[in-house]
């Protein structure tokens, strides 16, 4: 395992152990990081939704329900719009929270990792 002019050293079990909960939690940040842009773009749509529909002159308005289109009247459009935003903007503060959770532990099995390996690991992306 020798690289570059670093020292060998050996890898335990426990090492293994944390590299491998290192990938597994880069991976889970990945996948985080899209959800992240998803539900952004999903808060963005439905901002605009809210502002199409307070410039809205009718009385009954069509809403999407699934994959189908609906009359409905713009007072019950705008609670459920509201409502949907509110549900939104708490799920991307939990997928938020999430992230930072994750870094957090990166952060001290980088720490573990590079004490003991120094720079024969390498935990940075390119």
């Amino acid at each position: 395992m020798q690289q570059g002019g670093g020292t060998e050293a050996q890898v335990t079990w426990e090492d293994q152990q944390n590299i491998n909960k290192f990938g597994r939690l880069n991976n889970r940040l990945h996948e985080l990081e899209d959800e992240i842009k998803f539900s952004k773009e999903a808060n963005e749509s439905l901002e605009d939704a809210g502002n199409e529909l307070i410039l809205s002159d009718e009385d009954v308005v069509r809403f999407q329900i699934g994959e189908v289109f609906t009359h409905m009247p713009k007072d019950e459009v705008e609670t459920r719009l509201e409502t949907m935003k509110d549900e939104a903007a708490v799920k991307l503060e939990r997928l938020e929270e999430e992230k930072g959770a994750i870094l957090a532990q990166m952060g001290e099995l980088k720490t573990i990792l590079y004490g003991k390996f120094k720079d024969a690991i390498n935990l940075e992306e390119d």
